[in-house]
């Protein structure tokens, strides 16, 4: 009987610590989730003796009313005076959120800017069950949910001078460079009409960019396949839920987690100058799903990239 005792006193220990873990793992995700950081990043693209360009790299802001804090954060960017904004998408979470995405963004709406949509700009989230992320993709996209006010959103951006990427290409002016852009709505939901966009990019330009919400293989390879110097996307949050060292289990699209976020070369083993290759940056993003505001060893993020000369013959 002893025995069965201290069994018993065993089990309900190893419970009741278990339950303390679950607890504090939890209060930590919920913490990280709030520490918003400012990453900085240098990507050789530009010709040799160009002047530095600084792009500030916005992604996933997931913004509701009352998300004071991450509002004040975003609004600071500000402070960094970037010569141009590009906003990969999922900048909505709720259906009252334009307004808190404008006075959040405030005067970063002054600068140039280049905007494409996600998913989360189109339709409401949802409870979903976390595990699936993990498993195969079967296709199925929830849209059978109400929309998000994207065309007042679209308005904001445009009304600002902030340029439509949405399955198009164009050219923007910023100082004495210019640059050359496509991009595609939102590939997770297979908006993507690459054949709008394909084709060799805008030679007489300094430098050639790819936008995209999501980072899908298909999408990477036709711009890299094009000439873009570099691509930028969002989606991913990075892994949101990650291992110690932010090692990502999962990336939401058929890019590999190795890639979930920060500066990458596509394809994966090319080196710069490389044929039909690029840069890939991936932004970890700011936001969650308000159904699962947690991040664990990877923290939301903005990125200011500094586009600087490269070294390479460019082809």
């Amino acid at each position: 009987m002893s025995s069965v005792r201290a069994l018993a006193r065993l089990t309900g220990g190893v419970a009741a610590t278990g339950a303390a873990l679950g607890t504090a793992l939890t209060a930590y995700a919920v913490w990280e989730a709030r520490q918003y950081t400012l990453r900085r990043v240098s990507v050789p693209v530009l010709p040799a003796g160009a002047r530095p360009l600084r792009v500030l790299h916005l992604s996933d802001l997931h913004l509701t009313p009352g998300q004071t804090r991450k509002q004040e954060w975003l609004a600071g960017l500000a402070t960094l005076r970037p010569d141009l904004v590009v906003d990969t998408g999922d900048n909505l979470a709720h259906a009252e959120a334009v307004p808190v995405v404008r006075d959040a963004l405030g005067t970063l709406l002054d600068a140039p800017g280049v905007f494409v949509f996600g998913s989360n700009d189109y339709f409401r989230p949802s409870l979903r069950n976390p595990v699936r992320y993990l498993l195969p993709d079967t296709g199925k996209r929830h849209t059978d949910v109400p929309q998000l006010p994207w065309r007042e959103l679209r308005s904001t951006f445009t009304d600002a001078g902030w340029v439509d990427l949405t399955n198009r290409r164009a050219t923007v002016r910023v100082g004495d460079l210019t640059l050359a852009f496509a991009g595609v709505d939102d590939p997770h939901l297979s908006y993507d009409r690459l054949d709008e966009v394909a084709g060799p990019a805008e030679t007489a330009a300094d430098v050639r960019l790819g936008v995209a919400h999501a980072p899908y293989l298909r999408v990477l390879d036709q711009f890299a396949a094009d000439g873009y110097d570099a691509v930028l996307a969002g989606h991913t949050h990075g892994g949101q839920v990650c291992l110690p060292g932010g090692r990502a289990l999962t990336t939401n699209c058929d890019l590999d987690p190795a890639r979930a976020r920060g500066l990458h070369r596509h394809p994966a083993d090319s080196r710069p100058g490389d044929p039909a290759s690029s840069w890939l940056h991936v932004s970890a993003g700011l936001g969650t799903s308000p159904y699962a505001r947690i991040r664990v060893a990877c923290r939301p993020e903005a990125t200011l990239l500094t586009l600087v000369p490269g070294d390479w013959e460019r082809h």
